[in-house]
């Protein structure tokens, strides 16, 4: 559990519709109270849409069990619903609960690069909710920043986890940024400073053999490359 921090202030910012409202929580060095990570979850838990910081760019979530809220994320985006929204997940208990079968070169890559930027395509459980994805795969990963871990520990589901920003325009790197493009469609921002990363995630799909880079992202390709040959020389 992230550490309380009694630094930080709460205001209501008026958007540019007067109908709406919504909150943004200025925190300091990146730490977030129980207070505040309550609001977040009691907000996901309705069907709401947060936006956060990551250990990339800044991202937006719900409830990854909640199909109402889904569909409104890509509402808010504008995005095409063929292309499917990656989960964030706390822990290897989570991912078992999606993906099947999990082979060897998952878990060796898991092991290496989680918690951090890289996205994993697997094959997708059957109990796995079709609004989630119309293909035979889902795109998972283990995100290290603790505003992250503590919402995703404390709803219980998988957050959808998505960049927060409108298809098409800049990952979103600042909370300013995403009130830029975002503004009053969402219910929360949590504006934990400016993030790490210039870039969002590697994604691999490893439901093919060898892997293949689907996206570069923050995780160069010569080290996905790295440990793939590392894998085959331990087998």
């Amino acid at each position: 559990m992230v550490k309380a921090c009694q630094d930080f202030k709460c205001r209501k910012k008026r958007t540019s519709d007067p109908s709406q409202h919504h909150a943004i929580l200025i925190l300091r060095n990146m730490a977030v109270s129980r207070r505040e990570i309550k609001k977040g979850v009691k907000i996901l838990q309705k069907g709401g849409v947060i936006a956060f910081p990551t250990d990339t760019v800044y991202g937006l979530g719900a409830d990854a069990f909640n199909p109402s809220a889904v569909e409104r994320i890509y509402e808010i985006k504008n995005r095409p619903r063929y292309q499917q929204f990656p989960l964030l997940i706390a822990d290897v208990k989570q991912l078992t609960a999606l993906a099947e079968p999990i082979p060897e070169i998952a878990w060796f890559l898991a092991r290496r690069f989680w918690p951090g930027g890289l996205t994993l395509v697997l094959s997708r459980k059957d109990s796995v909710p079709a609004y989630l994805t119309s293909r035979s795969s889902i795109a998972v990963r283990i995100p290290n920043h603790p505003v992250c871990q503590a919402l995703i520990q404390n709803l219980g589901n998988p957050l959808i986890g998505t960049s927060a920003n409108v298809s098409g325009q800049p990952a979103a790197l600042t909370a300013e940024e995403v009130e830029q493009q975002l503004g009053g469609k969402i219910d929360l921002i949590i504006n934990g400073g400016q993030c790490p990363g210039d870039k969002e995630s590697t994604i691999v799909d490893i439901t093919i053999e060898p892997p293949v880079i689907l996206r570069q992202g923050v995780i160069p390709s010569y080290e996905i490359a790295k440990a793939y040959n590392e894998y085959l020389e331990a087998k």
